[in-house]
């Protein structure tokens, strides 16, 4: 299946983030990604998206032994790279038959995320709810580095307009490097 555009928008009435993906032939995936699941898949897309951008540098393997900074600076001037060339202005084409997961989104319970060796990223949105009989839901799709990072663009306005809290905001300037044991320890926040 090929995308042909994404739409990402949060929803205060649910507070949670509605994920419509629009494919070629002009079917309809959508998606609700809750905060609970945000707090983790954030920080691990943020990775695999670095970890991607960093292999099409043409130093590629030799950036593993690079200093973070380094490897923070190369990234992120791919990822802006990627941004001047996306097309943000097209409004999302609304009213798009569903694909076979039916007119209700998807409540995404995990993700399973696979770099594949072409550079394309395999996400798989799986459902499973106990209290609903009926079998899990799932959706897979593969993005290529300029696509996921168009994502991950949407997903970050999303956030910001969620207010979320910490957990997320500190995960948007993730790298991917380990925190070291110098930072100030943070005052738990809960929300909800």
């Amino acid at each position: 299946m090929k995308i042909h555009q994404l739409s990402v928008s949060y929803l205060a009435e649910q507070d949670r983030i509605l994920v419509r993906i629009n494919t070629s032939a002009s079917r309809e995936v959508r998606l609700w990604l809750t905060r609970r699941l945000m707090v983790g898949l954030w920080p691990l897309l943020s990775k695999l998206l670095t970890q991607h951008l960093l292999k099409l540098e043409a130093a590629g393997r030799t950036l593993d032994s690079a200093d973070a900074g380094l490897r923070k600076m190369l990234a992120d001037f791919r990822k802006e790279e990627f941004l001047k060339s996306a097309d943000f202005e097209t409004p999302y084409q609304e009213n798009q038959p569903p694909l076979a997961q039916g007119e209700e989104p998807l409540l995404v319970t995990d993700v399973d995320a696979s770099p594949l060796p072409d550079g394309r990223l395999r996400l798989s949105f799986n459902e499973h709810r106990k209290e609903v009989e009926s079998e899990p839901r799932s959706f897979q799709v593969e993005m290529q580095p300029k696509l996921m990072q168009a994502l991950m663009h949407l997903l970050e306005q999303a956030l910001a307009r969620a207010q979320w809290g910490e957990p997320l905001g500190s995960a948007a300037a993730d790298d991917g490097a380990p925190c070291d044991g110098n930072q100030p320890a943070r005052r738990p926040r809960y929300l909800n």
